[in-house]
């Protein structure tokens, strides 16, 4: 190994020392002249006059797809099968008084019934909107569904 081939463990860090002390510091990229120089200088933001000219959205804001429609309160075949006895009327002021379905900002919401689970007891529905496969069980375990209200809204 010759002298000329020698290195540095540690090689020296690279110090700028310009302006108002180290990297580059107060206008040591050369800007700063003529009207940023001058007391007083406050130009304000082209950005601010950009957002200024959009029109504000107005509306329901990021909840705009959301339905105003009242959700229907769900129970199930299953819960149905272990809260009531053989041959009980169901209805939502039932379900409400058993604690199966919660008031809707105080009124009685609709209560739709859905198929799943099984059902041995026979019960007879009324006031409900009530699922395809729902009904079907209702029928096979020899039940009854009110079909007054549930001629518009069956699925």
């Amino acid at each position: 190994m010759q002298t000329n081939q020698l290195k540095r463990l540690n090689k020296n860090k690279k110090r700028m020392i310009v302006a108002r002390g180290g990297k580059r510091g107060k206008t040591a990229g050369r800007g700063g002249k003529g009207q940023t120089a001058r007391a007083g200088n406050k130009r304000r933001p082209e950005w601010r006059d950009i957002i200024k000219k959009l029109p504000k959205l107005r509306g329901r804001g990021k909840n705009s797809n959301k339905s105003f429609a009242p959700r229907n309160a769900v129970v199930n075949l299953s819960i149905i099968e272990e809260s009531f006895l053989v041959g009980d009327s169901i209805t939502p002021t039932v379900l409400i008084q058993k604690g199966l379905v919660g008031l809707d900002s105080g009124v009685n919401p609709k209560v739709k019934i859905l198929g799943d689970g099984e059902l041995t007891k026979a019960f007879k529905f009324s006031g409900c909107l009530i699922s395809g496969s729902a009904k079907a069980k209702i029928e096979k375990a020899g039940g009854s569904v009110d079909s007054k209200k549930n001629k518009a809204k069956q699925v």
